[in-house]
């Protein structure tokens, strides 16, 4: 295989299977697919790829899982404590055209149904951290050094692509792109600290587990979407 092939085959293995769900998320929403149908198939789809394109970069080799584990809890705190201490998501900074508002599009129905609330916990703590991780700390921090970025160790600190990747990430999250844009600071952070997608991924994992326990137990469906 040619260095070039080896290249393409990394960076699908990196970006695809986080285009596969930001587009299948898009279509959903402008076809206006009830997610009882399109989550089902975008968790599926995203899931294929990754077994079948991103397996062979992953490895789960921890060098901090502790200190990973600790920084992914104080991340959920810091992503629901605003909210409890404040009440400020309607100001115009949270809640416009181009962040979004904090509404959940999950229908009272679905909240009581067991097979979707499981397949979107599993999704959330378990797939979209490989998803992101792969793409944001993975690929575009390193892609942003240099084009040829499987050349560029996982980690590396250059200010620019520290910071447009932080930016970025919040941007995806919408009308939380404060807290967002904070836990991007810590995510990429723990990235250049350990330089280990494995800690990122733990990290981001357990952000998102418990994040989505909480939403269960308490009712917040908006921090999913």
């Amino acid at each position: 295989m040619s260095e070039s092939q080896s290249s393409r085959m990394a960076t699908s293995a990196y970006i695809a299977p986080f285009i596969a769900f930001v587009g299948i998320m898009a279509i959903e929403k402008a076809l206006s697919i009830p997610p009882q149908i399109a989550y089902p198939i975008r968790f599926c789809t995203v899931w294929a790829l990754v077994l079948a394109l991103s397996r062979p970069y992953l490895n789960f080799r921890f060098s901090a899982p502790l200190a990973s584990i600790a920084i992914g809890a104080a991340v959920f705190v810091i992503w629901v404590g605003p909210d409890l201490l404040f009440d400020y998501r309607q100001s115009w900074l949270f809640n416009n055209p181009v962040a979004g508002t904090a509404v959940s599009s999950i229908s009272p129905e679905l909240r009581q149904t067991t097979w979707f609330i499981l397949i979107r916990t599993v999704s959330c703590t378990l797939l979209v951290p490989i998803v992101e991780e792969l793409f944001w700390r993975g690929w575009l921090m390193r892609w942003m050094i240099d084009r040829d970025f499987w050349n560029v160790p996982l980690g590396k600190y250059d200010a620019t692509a520290f910071w447009v990747t932080a930016v970025l990430f919040a941007s995806e999250h919408g009308p939380y792109w404060e807290v967002g844009l904070i836990t991007g600071v810590i995510y990429n952070w723990w990235m250049v600290r350990t330089k280990n997608l494995a800690d990122c991924i733990l990290m981001h994992a357990v952000t998102n587990g418990i994040l989505s326990v909480y939403v269960v137990l308490s009712g917040r469906w908006e921090y999913l979407f």
